[in-house]
């Protein structure tokens, strides 16, 4: 192979070649390539090779030009490779002619990311919105998949939901798909009541948002032992925890993990998560994590940001934390200008977590309402809603009165 943008690897069970067209900076390709790399492997496939192709836009057609097409094909021949993933969602004319060219199992990343998901997915709501994703996906390529729905080969891209959506047709496709949303909306209802619930208790809530792999679920087990599923993987979890934990003053609080955001997020995920994903608009502070060790670190964090806002959450104060500061062989030295508070952690270590505490408990502070008053005897349980929901300053037991001075929640003033 004469172009310089082509490596190989060693085979693999599963063997794929990772294809893009780069109508951009050169090096942001090749990184993006990089994560597309470890989706495949995420998802059980070795990657054999890459092809990357120059030009200043993709062929409506066929993605790639007539000449990189031969390129592909001969480099899938020499390395054995049973399919290719395009670093971009396929239209279904590009997806369909290129099977044909190729005579090999097309698969683009959207439906990387989905194998991925449906590989995860624990829970009910996680499958539920796992399969409507995929079927939102699939329902549009119809045409181009045959009467029978059928794909070249097996492996990535065919689990889930099962064979059975491979068998079926337009309409039982659509009745299944408004099964699925109906589902759904009984989910996100339980959820809504969840999160009305924790609003009526006053517990602050800090929504652990970051970058997949970056160490969210990891801080989790960290701050409150939940146990949640840690692993050294993109898309690791899916499904949202929500643990309690206290701040160092006692004050009471809850942390939701969510999932992981990742550059060209599908549309189809963005909406068939969004109850999951919207954990952050309603949280009180926004725990962002970042992975410090990474070479692609801002590019991740802007990520993040850009998610955030397709998700409409505004105005949030925001901590950002360098996780993995354990990988580094220099302190970093990095400052988040979207972010409030900025604190270098080590999740695995537990180094930064104290400071991170300290900055969640002052972040609370700003926020809440200072009272000074003396209460009777027998009005015990206000205080103890303050101690609970609050942060108690100052407690003084008089003859006839408790005088305390604190702060508190706006949501449980009028209580106290």
């Amino acid at each position: 192979m004469a172009n310089n943008s082509i490596t190989l690897k060693d085979a693999g069970e599963e063997k794929v070649i990772l294809a893009a067209v780069c109508s951009g900076d050169e090096q942001a390709c090749q990184e993006s390539l990089d994560e597309l790399e470890a989706l495949a492997e995420t998802a059980g496939a070795s990657v054999t090779g890459r092809l990357i192709q120059k030009r200043e836009g993709v062929s409506p057609a066929t993605y790639f030009g007539s000449g990189k097409i031969l390129e592909l094909y001969d480099l899938m021949t020499e390395t054995g490779a049973t399919g290719v993933i395009i670093d971009d969602e396929l239209s279904p004319a590009q997806q369909r002619n290129l099977e044909r060219e190729l005579e090999m199992k097309v698969m683009d990343r959207t439906l990387l990311i989905l194998d991925i998901f449906a590989l995860h997915a624990q829970t009910a709501e996680g499958r539920i919105q796992v399969e409507l994703a995929q079927l939102q996906y699939r329902m549009m390529r119809l045409s181009g998949l045959g009467t029978s729905l059928s794909r070249l080969g097996g492996g990535i891209g065919t689990r889930g939901p099962g064979e059975k959506k491979l068998e079926t047709d337009r309409r039982l496709i659509r009745k299944r798909i408004s099964r699925l949303k109906a589902e759904l909306a009984q989910v996100r209802s339980h959820r809504d009541l969840l999160r009305e619930g924790r609003s009526r208790n006053a517990h602050p809530v800090f929504a652990i948002v970051g970058y997949t792999n970056a160490g969210k679920s990891s801080l989790l087990n960290a701050l409150t032992g939940a146990g949640a599923l840690s692993e050294n993987k993109l898309f690791a979890t899916l499904d949202p925890m929500t643990q309690g934990m206290q701040l160092p003053d006692g004050q009471e609080v809850l942390l939701t993990d969510t999932v992981g955001f990742i550059r060209k997020l599908p549309h189809h995920l963005v909406e068939a998560f969004r109850s999951t994903l919207e954990e952050a608009k309603y949280a009180d502070v926004i725990l962002h994590v970042s992975d410090a060790s990474s070479p692609q670190m801002e590019q991740q964090m802007f990520t993040v940001y850009e998610t955030l806002e397709q998700l409409g959450v505004h105005g949030k104060p925001v901590i950002t934390l360098l996780n993995k500061t354990d990988l580094l062989e220099h302190p970093v030295r990095i400052r988040d200008m979207h972010a409030d508070r900025t604190v270098s952690i080590s999740a695995k270590t537990g180094e930064g977590l104290d400071e991170l505490k300290n900055a969640m408990q002052e972040m609370l502070t700003q926020g809440q309402i200072l009272i000074e008053r003396n209460y009777g005897y027998q009005e015990a349980g206000r205080i103890a809603l303050i101690r609970r929901y609050g942060k108690l300053l100052e407690e003084q037991y008089r003859d006839d009165s408790i005088y305390v001075k604190a702060y508190v929640p706006a949501e449980i003033y009028g209580r106290v």
